[in-house]
């Protein structure tokens, strides 16, 4: 009896659970989903299409690159090209999820692709060393919350226009990066996960300082590379 009310609470758990984590995140995300919908009436698109970009697309980086180069008359395959860069390191997301969310029936597992995102899988990922295990319901409502903030932040920018001054003007273009240093900094409890996040950290500064296209995923893989070598070099040395 009493296994089976956990089994009947742990969603409802999961739910408020997720709403607290997240809820930062939304605000700091506000900025850019505002930025979107300004730039997107700026850029020649209709209010209908630039929040159907939101509710359709729902990736910040991809849209704002998206719609600054349809804007810009740029190429199909410019942009398709573009995004799927930007997008790439989704496919690492997906590729960790995988042992969590295949034996999940289908709808699941769509439901959480659609709504995986940076800020879904920070969220997800630290709840789940935490606690142990993956909980489906804590990222199905960090995912959605997020989806609903973002929308409603499009909505905020449509509604502000042209209005709107430069996100990098006002100084809340931090506000994301700030949060994301505080969603990492506990995550690093052993030296080859430190290794990762400064070898990324570090490359990705690099790169950005020379101006090296494709930045932000060269600087993953660095970190992926450093951080699993790390843990192999860590693992002999306890072998022996």
């Amino acid at each position: 009896m009493h296994k089976a009310a956990q089994e009947v609470h742990a969603p409802e758990a999961s739910l408020w659970r997720a709403l607290g984590d997240v809820s930062p995140l939304c605000l700091a995300v506000l900025p850019w989903g505002i930025l979107c919908g300004s730039l997107g009436l700026q850029m020649g698109f209709s209010a209908l299409q630039t929040q159907a970009m939101s509710l359709l697309v729902f990736a910040g980086a991809v849209q704002l690159s998206g719609t600054m180069m349809v804007g810009s008359a740029a190429g199909l395959p410019a942009v398709l090209g573009s995004t799927l860069v930007i997008s790439a390191r989704h496919l690492l997301y997906g590729a960790h999820f995988r042992q969590y969310i295949t034996p999940l029936p289908l709808k699941w597992r769509l439901g959480l692709g659609f709504l995986l995102t940076d800020e879904m899988y920070a969220l997800s990922t630290a709840h789940t060393s935490k606690h142990g295990r993956f909980s489906k319901h804590y990222a199905l409502y960090t995912g959605a919350a997020f989806y609903i903030g973002w929308n409603l932040a499009t909505l905020a920018g449509i509604l502000a226009g042209s209005q709107l001054k430069a996100l990098e003007a006002i100084g809340l273009d931090f506000a994301i990066a700030a949060t994301f240093i505080a969603l990492t900094v506990p995550s690093i409890k052993t030296r080859p996960v430190l290794l990762c996040a400064l070898a990324s950290g570090i490359s990705m500064l690099l790169f950005t300082y020379y101006h090296i296209p494709n930045a932000l995923i060269i600087a993953t893989g660095v970190g992926m590379v450093a951080g699993l070598m790390a843990e192999s070099l860590t693992t002999r040395r306890a072998s022996t």
